[in-house]
Formats: C-alpha cells, structure tokens, sequence
C-alpha cells in the first residue's frame, strides 16, 4: 500500500514537471523584456544588428558606421531578421539568443531521453531551464550563447553518430558538420577547434577510432565550406588582412597575449560554474568526487565519459589564457546540467523527499535567476543612456550633430534610433599612442579598413565649432572620471540626469535671442529629470 501510494505521488510529481516545462522559455522572453541593454556588449552588439538591418549592408558589420571584425556576423545577421520581424527593440535583439538557449536545451533533453529514460531527461531540463545559464546568459547580446550553443550541437551529433548501433549514423555526423560551420559563423575558430578536441579525447578514451574512417567526409566537408566559408571570402576581398585582424589579433592574439582585458586567476571557471548553475553545481560535484574515489558506477558510461571530457577539455583549454569572462564557460553547462541529473537520479530519486526537495532547489534557482536580472538592470541603468536617449530621438533632428565626450555610449544610437553616426571627440593622435584593450582603440582599428568611416572620429577642436552651433548636441558623462563641468562652459544644458548631460550649442547670431525656438526656450530652461524633458517632448510634437 505504501509503495503504491509513493509511486501515485512519483508519477504526478513527474507529471507536474513535465507540463510545467514551457514555463522556461516563457520566464526566459518575460526576464528579457524587462531589463535595460547592458553596456558596453549588449548595447554594442544590438547596434551592429540595428545598423545592419536600417543600411541593408549584410557584409560589414559596423559600430557607428565603423567596421566592427571582432567576431563573425551570424548574431548581427539573425538580429537584423528578427528586427526586421518585430522592431529594433532590445527584445528582438535577445529574441536570437533566447531561441539558441533554447535550442541548447532541447537537443540536450533529447539526447539525455536518447541514452538514459525521460525521467532524467526532464530532471537535466529542469536543471539548465533554471539556472542562470538558461535565464541571464540565455538573453545577454552577446556571441558566446550562440557559439556554445553550436558547439553543443556539434558535440551532441557526432556522440550520437558514433554511437549509433552498426555503425557511423551519416545523417547525425552531417548534423555535427553543420554545427560546426554555424559555430564558426558565431565566433569563429573555437566553434571548429573545441568541439574537435572534445570529440578527439572521447573517441580516444572510448576506443573508436576506426569509426573515424567512416564518417562523411565529402558531404560533410563540403556542407561545412558551403555554409562557413562564402561570408569570410567575401569580407577579406572587401576589406583585405580582415581575416588576420580577427583571427591573428582577436583569436590567436587574445589566447596568448597578457595585454588584453579581464585578467583573471586559473581558477576563475570554477567559481564561473557554480553561478551559472546554481545551486545544482554541487551534485555535480558529489559524483565527481565518488568517480575520484572509483565509487561510481558503469552505467551510461560513455556518454558520462563524454560529458566529464566535455567539461574539462573546454574549461581547460579557456583557464590558459590570461584574459578570462564568464560567457566562455557556457559551453560545458548541458554537460554539467546532464552529469548533476544523473547523480540525482541515482542517489536521490529513490528517496520519498527528493521530488520536494528538487522543486524546492528549482525555484531557488529561479529566484536567483531573477533576483540577478534585476539586479543587472539597476546596476546597468548606473550608465544607461535610455533616459537621455529619449531625449535626443525627440529634440535631435536626424540631419543635426550629435556628438560625444570622454566616454563612447554604445546603447544611444540604438535606444535613439539614430541614422547618422555620432561623432566622438577626443585626442585621437595620443589615443593612437596610449589607447589599450577598450572602445578607443576598437573604434581606431575600425576606420583603419574603411578609412572614410573615421570622419566621426573627431579633433578636441571640434567642440570649440559645436559650441556656437545651434544645431550641435553633446552627451557628456557625468560619472566619468575625466568629467569637467567647465569644458562645456558656453554650451546649454537640456537635460541631466545621474548619468548623463545633454547639452546644445548656442547661436551667437544678434538677432538670435530675439525669437527663440521651443528647444532654445528648454535650453534657459534646462530640463533635470526624464520626467520634464518627457512632457516638454511631448510639446514639443504636439507643436
């Protein structure tokens, strides 16, 4: 009676959470609605899409009408489609990579179902779905959803091709070449090389090499070059040593070299994990430590072998290099999802208690999860320039000049909507010299390939020219360090906020004080919170 009445309450438990699954990908659009784009990448690789998109030009990626090589165009092309779809939004810009996330889960809970049972299956849904891994860098702008993505993809087609009972599965290994191709669209070599190498070690370790010689090599090849290759022939016969700039200097230079951002210890990844997949880390880390003492047991063997290999080949291969984030250990969580599932499966199960005690970790995660979007949103807003973005897409002629100070806003262009590039002032000849790893430097080593872009990148000179020019507005951030009140003395201030001061220039005409305008009335006037410039907008339309 009482195993009967345990099982009753198993087989409910298990089918609450196999209907409540589509909560995930709901929470995941809901959370990526709500929060202010990020800068500098989320503000930076939205723009690139939006600009994509509003000049038609699907070769060139461009920040503020300046070349942008850092990385392959699959985000900004995706990006420019859905927008096309639904609007330059932020939404519709994490909409690509909140479908990746999903596609990231779905062929993980497929394959789990494949070689162990359902249950384990949701169990590791369930387990990704709610971690931050899923819910934050599942809608954060950015390449490396994508390209872990893909790399799973890949790694996931190639185990079930060379798993397949009688032999190599042709159509799964096809599968993984064109994984491949779109891994190396998102962000290039490492959508190739990582998957290779996890796949080399588990085909080592599990002894099935001559199933090598039986893969579709011509076809599959041939699909990789049809789908990887056009995009990188065409940009380097527009723009020559493109490819040694993003491969040489933003692939082989930052793996190696010690003079680039985010300096970070050997051990970063390992605290990287367990945020990403709090709090579900630690199951994972309970059978690596039975498998460290020859306790675990020889079930699934192969595909635990390949999940243990897939985590430490990658998370091995990213310690190496000085330079360190967080988005590059996304790759190994559906293998880490999969490992803390099984464990589970195995120890906890069988236990009356557990299913309270996963729903109970399932929503901590979760509330992690949101807790850490707010959060990200509040800090993010620090800096946001959506406040006085409004601003400038009410007040600023699309013909007039907008110009830039002390800091590059990443986010106004697209939150303004603007079609003219902003111009940023700065020393651009000591820039040449002394600019590090950061956005002087990007944008420099963008007008080198195309060098009639560099007309935005202006003189100190030109602010004495915009300060006597009506038509002329300059951002100024007022948290940044280098910040001086008296450099924008003769200009005036339209709006102000904690972040950032709007100001125009002011017409030295003799009669120009004679019949102001409604933006010559709101500059005596200066505007200090969103909320009046807003309604003088708004006034402003209504005239």
């Amino acid at each position: 009676m009482t195993f009967s009445f345990l099982a009753s309450e198993r087989w409910r438990t298990h089918g609450r959470m196999r209907g409540a699954l589509w909560l995930l990908p709901v929470l995941l659009l809901v959370l990526a609605s709500v929060r202010p784009l990020s800068i500098p990448d989320e503000g930076r690789y939205a723009e690139v899409g939006r600009w994509m998109w509003m000049t038609g030009d699907w070769l060139t990626p461009r920040v503020d009408g300046i070349p942008f090589f850092h990385k392959p165009p699959l985000l900004y092309w995706l990006e420019a489609a859905s927008m096309a779809v639904f609007g330059a939004t932020p939404w519709a810009a994490r909409l690509v990579v909140a479908l990746h996330a999903c596609l990231m889960l779905g062929l993980m809970a497929a394959c789990v179902r494949h070689f162990a049972d359902a249950d384990v299956a949701r169990r590791a849904t369930w387990v990704l779905g709610t971690s931050m891994t899923f819910l934050i860098a599942g809608q954060y702008v950015n390449t490396d959803m994508l390209v872990a993505t893909w790399m799973g993809v890949a790694i996931w087609c190639f185990a079930r091709a060379f798993m397949h009972e009688g032999g190599i599965h042709a159509n799964w290994a096809r599968a993984g070449f064109l994984a491949c191709a779109l891994g190396v669209l998102s962000k290039g070599l490492i959508g190739l090389l990582l998957p290779g190498l996890v796949l080399v070690v588990w085909i080592a370790y599990t002894r099935q090499w001559r199933k090598i010689l039986a893969l579709p090599w011509l076809s599959g090849l041939l699909l990789f070059a049809a789908v990887a290759l056009p995009w990188f022939v065409l940009a380097a016969r527009e723009h020559p040593d493109m490819l040694a700039y993003m491969f040489g200097k933003h692939q082989f230079g930052r793996y190696t070299a010690t003079t680039f951002n985010n300096a970070r210890p050997w051990w970063f990844y390992g605290v990287a994990v367990t945020m990403l997949l709090f709090p579900w880390i630690f199951f994972v880390a309970a059978d690596g430590v039975q498998r460290v003492r020859g306790h675990a047991g020889d079930e699934h063997s192969a595909w635990v072998a390949l999940c243990w290999i897939w985590v430490l080949a990658i998370l091995g291969f990213f310690s190496i290099p000085n330079s360190k984030l967080t988005g590059y250990a996304l790759p190994v969580m559906p293998a880490l999802a999969v490992l803390a599932a099984l464990w589970w499966q195995r120890y906890l199960s069988p236990r009356a208690w557990s299913a309270g005690l996963f729903a109970a970790l399932s929503l901590v995660a979760v509330g992690v999860a949101i807790f850490a979007n707010h959060y990200a949103g509040q800090f993010t807003l620090k800096r946001s320039t959506r406040g006085v973005a409004q601003t400038v897409a009410c007040q600023v002629a699309p013909d007039e000049v907008l110009a830039v100070m002390d800091d590059y806003p990443y986010d106004v262009m697209f939150y303004a909507q603007r079609t003219r590039p902003i111009e940023v002032i700065q020393d651009w000849a000591r820039e040449r010299q002394e600019a590090g790893d950061d956005w002087r430097r990007e944008l420099m080593d963008g007008v080198d390939f195309d060098p009639a872009s560099g007309v935005v990148l202006q003189p100190m000179s030109r602010l004495a020219v915009l300060r006597s020019d009506p038509h002329a507005w300059v951002l100024a951030p007022r948290w940044h360090k280098a910040f001086r009140a008296e450099t924008y003395a003769g200009f005036s201030e339209v709006y102000k906020d904690d972040a950032w001061i709007l100001y125009r220039g002011v017409s030295i005409a003799p009669n120009a004080s004679k019949a102001p305008s409604s933006s010559t009335h709101a500059a005596k006037s200066p505007e200090t919170t969103e909320q009046k410039s807003l309604r003088g907008c708004e006034d402003q339309r209504k005239k």
